[in-house]
């Protein structure tokens, strides 16, 4: 069984959403090994500057780095990033599932990801052109993933 790895930074505020993560998870259980790493996000002033912001980003990157799993097809989460359709995701997870990898999906604090992250990804994904919050993202992705999982069992789940 794969093992996918999310990487977010900060923590689920409402219950809400922790009990939508948890059914999801739950769900997941069938198809992959799921770990979900919660680093805590570099504090920035109010109005940070882009060199703050640049500095927390390279901070922020190291803590991800040291968790990214081995043996892993590093996707991470920006706005610039490709669209894939649900197909395309399903395919995606397909063709790491078959060959062996694990997964692991890097979603950034509220100003992203540092260039060196995206460097690293084999994929950078955008699920959206519109902006979402930060922590209904999480949940948004793992249903994806979850999709995709359906898709390529066959199931009617995704119509």
């Amino acid at each position: 069984m794969i093992k996918v790895t999310f990487i977010t930074l900060g923590k689920l505020k409402e219950k809400y959403l922790r009990d939508a993560v948890d059914e999801y998870a739950k769900r997941l259980s069938r198809y992959c090994k799921l770990e979900i790493i919660e680093l805590t996000p570099i504090n920035l002033p109010d109005n940070p500057s882009q060199s703050e912001i640049d500095n927390a980003l390279l901070k922020e990157a190291e803590a991800i780095e040291k968790r990214i799993p081995q043996n892993s097809v590093v996707t991470a989460l920006c706005v610039e990033g490709k669209s894939l359709s649900s197909e395309q995701l399903a395919s995606f997870v397909d063709q790491n599932t078959n060959s062996g990898k694990n997964m692991c999906f890097i979603i950034g604090s509220s100003y992203g990801l540092s260039e060196t992250i995206k460097q690293k990804a084999d994929l950078k994904l955008s699920l959206s052109a519109m902006t979402f919050p930060h922590q209904l993202f999480r949940v948004m992705l793992l249903e994806q993933i979850y999709r995709a999982f359906k898709i390529n069992e066959g199931s009617t789940y995704h119509k």
